[in-house]
């Protein structure tokens, strides 16, 4: 015989305990500490009523969704698949769902993004440029828990951060272009403009070329976007320019793409005529052909420590306030060495 759905309620609850109906409130939602014996009659009579609390009144009782927020500018290309599954496996252990929202639009159109926000997630993780500074301004008032991935937050606001360090790594790889290749005419593919990330690997590029005594010519440091298609056009303009380099430092991985294209379409051959090297070590650099020298970079630790940051905060706990992971040069055939 099936059971019927019960219908009592709370104050039924109440009643049979001989409690307030606050009392069961503060029992189901564990916002308040009550005695051990106020709970069993609480839970002895919500067992006698066959009384379970719906989840959504529960959520609205405590003020949670068990919801984080993940604003990202784009969800195309390699690079976001290992930050969202470090994102995930976190969110997940830690017991809350994952919406995501993606704020794609022209960069001069900076409006603030309220899709998510502080009344359908506990918290937001935030990709550069999701969001703008006027919307971190006010949900950092409120107090609501905010974590910045791949961008550190303006100089009056207090939100965490996690990213990548990007200058030295870049650095290493346009140095072993130099030392081990003797490349000196390298050309430099910009990411989007106001990123960051592409500002800090320019600086090392060009700390690179000061330790080895090269000059910098301003006309092979163009914008790549950090993308395949912007990439080849912009290698495709250097080469009908008449433009004399043989390496590029791509920006990062998806422009590699885009770069070896326009080398190969040209007839210049990778390694032999442009060395290249780039930044991220996605899932595709092992299988270009040739495979790409590149900096590794811990894309899924990001996710995971970012969302690990902003669960504490959630929860009420202290965040770091800087996290900055570490990089690592990884050798293959494109600047001209053996596979590794």
């Amino acid at each position: 015989m099936t059971r019927k759905k019960s219908s009592s309620t709370i104050r039924d609850v109440a009643r049979l305990a001989g409690v307030s109906v606050a009392t069961v409130s503060r029992y189901i939602n564990q916002t308040a500490t009550i005695a051990d014996e106020t709970g069993r009659r609480v839970q002895g009579a919500m067992d006698t009523l066959s009384f379970t609390p719906h989840p959504i009144a529960r959520n609205l009782a405590t003020q949670r969704t068990n919801t984080i927020g993940l604003l990202l500018s784009d969800i195309g290309g390699q690079f976001y698949t290992p930050l969202l599954r470090g994102i995930e496996a976190v969110s997940s252990e830690a017991g809350y769902d994952l919406l995501i929202h993606s704020t794609r639009t022209s960069h001069a159109a900076k409006v603030p993004r309220r899709a998510l926000n502080e009344h359908n997630t506990d918290g937001l993780l935030i990709f550069t440029d999701a969001l703008d500074n006027t919307e971190l301004a006010r949900l950092n008032q409120i107090g609501f828990p905010l974590v910045l991935m791949h961008q550190s937050p303006p100089d009056y606001l207090n939100i965490p951060f996690v990213t990548i360090e990007n200058r030295y790594g870049t650095q290493q790889a346009v140095e072993h272009l130099i030392a081990v290749h003797g490349r000196s005419r390298i050309a430099f593919l910009r990411g989007p403009e106001d990123n960051e990330d592409s500002e800090e690997r320019e600086q090392g590029y060009l700390q690179a070329l000061k330790a080895h005594g090269l000059p910098l010519d301003p006309t092979l440091v163009v914008r790549g976007e950090f993308e395949a298609a912007q990439a080849y056009a912009a290698v495709k303009q250097l080469i009908s320019q008449g433009a004399m380099f043989d390496a590029v430092y791509t920006g990062d991985d998806d422009s590699a793409i885009g770069v070896v294209q326009a080398l190969q379409e040209a007839g210049l051959r990778v390694p032999e005529d442009v060395a290249i090297a780039g930044f991220d070590d996605s899932l595709f650099a092992r299988i270009l052909t040739p495979p790409l020298t590149t900096v590794r970079a811990p894309i899924e630790q990001v996710g995971r420590e970012a969302a690990r940051q902003l669960v504490r905060l959630i929860r009420g706990e202290p965040a770091d306030a800087r996290t900055i992971l570490p990089t690592e040069i990884i050798i293959r055939q494109s600047c001209g060495c053996n596979s590794k």
